[in-house]
């Protein structure tokens, strides 16, 4: 079983369009709405996998509502730990030719007696958890520390931690050796202080990642494949490039088909980058299902291509 929190959730709405034209009225083709959140979208890729996931998670207003009702119409099970503020509504924009415009809202801002309540209610329903993955952005009102806090208890309750986040979050969270960590290569290059511009410069930062208290890396770098660094040794994947139609929610998919596979060595990363080139060649949020994934097309292997540039030099 996989326990996911996600402290600040969201509402997705996704509008494909022709085009964006600024000071136009723009109607779109297609429309829909998903549950969102980092945390939320691995819960919903393993459910698509047909695995087992509880998701832990504030809910607020009516919109925290109807991110719970449509978690249970999913199939999903829903901790959800009432707050005072209403969960956020996030808006991205779909043109035609793949350009993706988000607007993420900040969200609600937690008291301490909610912070608290959160990783109450993670304690409570981690026991029996194979994973516990904390995903996602930290709401106002919850220091860069939280994660780390939350590493720490898991841990000392036997529990393994991925962790998907950026930033401060991330920074301060090393310290609490949390067992994975699942940068992209922008947040990769951040955490480490330098711009990245071939695979061998993200194997570097990843090391770093674990000279620092990762116990290991999986790093997405969009097109070029994913990286798996840890204690055995280190793996490339890659898949072939495909049509993109939405890359919301793809690391995400990436990390629940990590974790459902063991969540370690070659034949999880291998699950990790077939689920992620599944997940862009679906609309919005849509997460994979097993129909959806083209595993004999992705390749693996200790053979790292250090000198290959970046398709997207992280900054």
């Amino acid at each position: 079983m996989i326990l996911t929190v996600t402290p600040n959730p969201s509402l997705d709405r996704a509008y494909e369009l022709p085009s964006l034209d600024r000071g136009a009225v723009l109607r779109a083709a297609r429309d829909r709405v998903d549950p969102g959140g980092k945390g939320v979208n691995v819960s919903r890729a393993v459910t698509a996998a047909g695995g087992r996931t509880v998701a832990v998670l504030p809910l607020g207003g009516p919109e925290g509502a109807l991110l719970g009702s449509l978690l249970g119409a999913q199939g999903i099970e829903a901790a959800g730990v009432p707050v005072a503020g209403s969960t956020r509504v996030n808006i991205t924009l779909v043109e035609d030719d793949g350009t993706l415009t988000k607007v993420n809202a900040p969200g609600p801002e937690l008291t301490p007696a909610e912070a608290e309540s959160l990783l109450e209610a993670v304690r409570v329903r981690s026991a029996g958890a194979d994973w516990i993955a904390c995903c996602g952005s930290l709401p106002r009102g919850l220091p860069p520390e939280w994660y780390a806090e939350l590493v720490a208890r898991a841990h000392r309750a036997g529990g393994r931690v991925a962790l998907d986040t950026s930033g401060a979050a991330l920074t301060a969270a090393l310290g609490a050796r949390p067992d994975v960590v699942k940068p992209n290569a922008e947040e990769l290059a951040a955490a480490v202080g330098r711009p990245l511009a071939t695979v061998g410069d993200a194997v570097k930062a990843a090391e770093e990642l674990r000279e620092r208290g990762a116990g290991a890396v999986l790093a997405s770098l969009g097109a070029d494949g994913q990286l798996l660094v840890e204690a055995d040794g280190s793996w490339f994947g890659h898949a072939p490039a495909a049509a993109v139609r939405s890359n919301v929610g793809a690391g995400d998919a990436s990390l629940a088909g990590f974790l459902a596979a063991g969540g370690t060595g070659p034949v999880a990363l291998a699950a990790a980058v077939a689920h992620g080139a599944a997940a862009v060649q679906l609309p919005g949020s849509v997460m994979p299902t097993p129909s959806d994934l083209a595993p004999a097309a992705v390749t693996t292997g200790r053979e790292i291509p250090l000198d290959r540039p970046l398709t997207e030099p992280a900054p």
